[in-house]
């Protein structure tokens, strides 16, 4: 135990004497990393103040492409463009003033546009008035037409009702005898007798005339052949149509 305690204390005196020793050292280092830093400190900001070295040698630069193969691109930090100084526009030229005799020319022309405005709209209003005229004239004239007609019907349906009397009287006529019949036709009315005689049979018309008296009969003979003469005439295409009249003579009957 003894032994130990004495070991014990000669460590401790040579840790105490060792001590002295390390801190001039320490310290001597700190100090020379101080001027390592500060030299390179001084060195950087020496380059920063001098000019950039000068650069390596290169190889040759490839010459640059035509202008026309490639379009520069556009700078897009370019600077704002300078402005552009607006060329003032003329000024209108003034209008030379009127004349009074333009004004007169122009003042009656539009004096005459007026008038053939008014004009052209009278013009319409006639052309309006004149179409609904003309309408109301086709339609009048379609209700005539087939007034017309109607009218032309109903005289045809008299003229032959008109037409069976008479061939009724002419049947009873040429029934009776020539003597009797002649006695009749003394004094019976022109006209019917006409009418009578011109439709008789000529066979039964022959022996009546022939019992008449000769001056009676020899005047309805006239006038009969006279009746036929104007009935064959051919008719006038200008003349306006008329109806068929039941006392016109009618071609003899055999």
């Amino acid at each position: 135990m003894a032994i130990f305690a004495v070991r014990s204390r000669l460590s401790r005196a040579a840790g105490l004497r060792f001590v002295p020793r390390l801190l001039p050292l320490a310290l001597a280092v700190m100090l020379a990393l101080t001027g390592l830093k500060s030299a390179g400190l001084v060195q950087q900001a020496l380059a920063g103040s001098s000019p950039p070295a000068a650069a390596k040698p290169s190889a040759p630069a490839r010459p640059p492409p035509p202008a026309a193969a490639t379009a520069p691109a556009p700078n897009q930090h370019a600077g704002p463009k300078p402005d552009v100084i607006a060329t003032p526009l003329p000024a209108p030229m003034a209008e030379p003033p009127v004349s009074e005799a333009e004004r007169a020319i122009l003042l009656d022309l539009r004096r005459r546009r007026t008038e053939l405005e008014a004009r052209e709209a009278t013009l319409a209003s006639r052309e309006g008035l004149l179409a609904a005229a003309e309408k109301r004239l086709a339609v009048r004239a379609d209700e005539l037409g087939d007034l017309q007609r109607r009218l032309e019907a109903l005289e045809t349906a008299r003229n032959e009702r008109g037409e069976e009397n008479w061939r009724g009287l002419v049947k009873m006529y040429e029934t009776m005898k020539p003597r009797d019949a002649a006695a009749i036709f003394n004094d019976l009315d022109r006209p019917v007798l006409l009418s009578v005689l011109d439709r008789m049979k000529e066979s039964k018309a022959a022996p009546v005339l022939a019992a008449m008296q000769p001056e009676r009969a020899r005047q309805i003979t006239a006038e009969l052949a006279q009746r036929r003469t104007q009935a064959n005439r051919p008719a006038d295409p200008s003349a306006p149509h008329r109806p068929a009249d039941p006392s016109a003579p009618r071609p003899p009957r055999s």
